[in-house]
């Protein structure tokens, strides 16, 4: 029993070790261009023991996806907690995707689209946050940071599917993806701001960019 105990702590260990050196993979050179030898070779483990644990890189990066996305969800829950309003769990919510999307390959994003397992779970995911987003907007409008005459519903998509379809565009040989998702996020939440709530971002904006010297 305790040998068993070990070997299932050792197989859960070395899922997550294969998870998060495959999302860096991906993400720093694109799906395509990652194979499973290549995912083996970097964790020093045999083929037969990654195909042991998934069957296929669709599946490797289906789990790829979940893992980073409740990464996120817990990353946002504790900084509910620490924050005085919605706007700054947003902005801090926002460095945090900066984080992760500095050294994020284009191609990584524009890729998930031809995997219909992974590109379904994305929207999964997004509709599964969708009702949270509202109510954690309409929670800003009680503060005073949000207008109170925005559908936020309607808005929510409407930026979701305005990232979603810029994917395969011309716009990335012109702009990073840092300049275009920067340029998207501050027109959103200046739109939806009060006078209160622009105040709190424009602060923001000016202790972040002298930061990230932008």
């Amino acid at each position: 029993m305790i040998n068993s105990g070990r070997e299932n702590s050792s197989r859960a260990d070395l899922r997550t070790r294969i998870v998060r050196t495959s999302m860096e993979a991906f993400a720093t050179r694109g799906v395509k261009s990652v194979t499973m030898d290549d995912v083996a070779m970097m964790l020093g483990i045999s083929k037969r023991t990654l195909y042991e644990i998934f069957e296929d890189k669709e599946t490797l990066l289906i789990e790829c996806l979940s893992d980073h996305h409740d990464q996120m969800v817990v990353f946002m829950r504790e900084v509910l907690e620490t924050s005085s309003n919605v706007l700054e769990v947003i902005l801090k919510g926002y460095k945090k995707s900066i984080e992760d999307y500095r050294g994020t390959n284009i191609r990584f994003l524009q890729e998930i689209k031809k995997y219909p397992k992974v590109y379904e779970l994305v929207r999964s995911n997004h509709k599964r946050d969708h009702d949270d987003a509202v109510e954690f907007f309409k929670k800003g409008v009680e503060q005073g940071i949000f207008r109170d005459d925005v559908n936020f519903s309607i808005v929510h998509i409407l930026v979701h599917e305005q990232f979603d379809s810029l994917m395969g565009r011309e716009i990335f040989t012109q702009y990073s993806f840092m300049e275009v998702y920067e340029s998207i996020t501050f027109t959103f939440l200046r739109g939806v701001s009060t006078a209160k709530g622009a105040a709190i971002l424009e602060e923001f904006l000016i202790e972040y960019r002298s930061q990230n010297k932008l």
